[in-house]
């Protein structure tokens, strides 16, 4: 299940990347651990490991060696998985060694990082398990925490899913509030089509009605949002292949493979970020 990111999508580089642990670190450990740095002395050293408490799919072991590595370079953090395997409870994932201090300062911002992401990766593995076996394929959305959209893309990726566009600059969907204030789906085309001629553009549509304004207006893919399975299975017979389908809303992992019996090319998912519930991680620690 291990997997690269779309070419197309920016990979967080370390500047960024740094940039979102650092304020991570800032909330946390603020102007110092004031239990650690009263109890710990400042030169010992132990060993510790970081154990999955859940079966899942694991995303974010670099993510979390690098906080460990902002807090003190000299933390030896020897992963035990990659991303994208799958993980079962009580399974030791990396094992390091260091200064103690240092670890405890940076335990509870890697593991939180590595538990959202592998929560993402988690939950997009069911969706794509749903799928399985049909040529529906699972995209994320834009519904993702601020700030961290990047690597919760890369969790999502990790799971098995495609990327979708990224933000509002990289592809065009034209979506049911630029229908309203632009006056429908003829003109929004018309639109789209003479500001980008070279670009692919998306409609979104939410009855049939407007499904065949579409079609006659020749939109070569179009976003089905919240049509039941049964529904877009009278979509399709409408569409007969003129355009790529992919449906949005309603979709769970318990009906996502009827959506993807139905037809769909494929099947974006907010829930891939936005429902994701962490996958627990612990941490423990050993005097060396």
């Amino acid at each position: 299940m291990t997997a690269t990111l779309d070419s197309r999508v920016e990979v967080l580089g370390p500047e960024k990347l740094d940039a979102i642990i650092l304020a991570a670190l800032a909330e946390d450990v603020g102007t110092g651990d004031v239990t650690t740095d009263a109890i710990i002395p400042l030169d010992m050293t132990c060993r510790g490991k970081i154990i999955c408490l859940q079966d899942g799919v694991v995303a974010g072991l670099t993510v979390a060696k690098r906080v460990f590595e902002l807090v003190d370079e000299r933390i030896q953090f020897d992963a035990k998985a990659k991303d994208g395997e799958k993980v079962q409870d009580e399974q030791i994932v990396a094992r390091l060694f260091g200064l103690a201090r240092g670890m405890l300062k940076a335990e509870r911002v890697a593991l939180n990082f590595l538990q959202h992401l592998s929560g993402v990766a988690t939950m997009t593995a069911r969706y794509v398990k749903a799928v399985d076996g049909t040529k529906a394929q699972i995209l994320d959305t834009r519904k993702t925490t601020p700030c961290l959209r990047g690597l919760e893309r890369y969790a999502a990726r990790v799971g098995g899913a495609l990327n979708n566009r990224m933000g509002l600059h990289d592809a065009i969907l034209i979506k049911d509030n630029h229908l309203v204030l632009s006056g429908g789906i003829s003109p929004s085309l018309r639109a789209a089509r003479k500001a980008y001629p070279d670009s692919e553009v998306v409609v979104e549509v939410s009855n049939l009605h407007e499904l065949d304004q579409a079609l006659t207006d020749k939109a070569t893919r179009i976003l089905l949002d919240h049509f039941a399975p049964g529904q877009v299975r009278e979509a399709m017979h409408l569409i007969r292949g003129r355009a790529v389908v992919e449906v949005a809303g309603r979709v769970r992992p318990e009906n996502a493979r009827a959506y993807a019996l139905a037809g769909a090319d494929f099947i974006s998912a907010g829930a891939l970020t936005h429902a994701a519930t962490a996958l627990d991680f612990s941490m423990k620690v050993t005097r060396y």
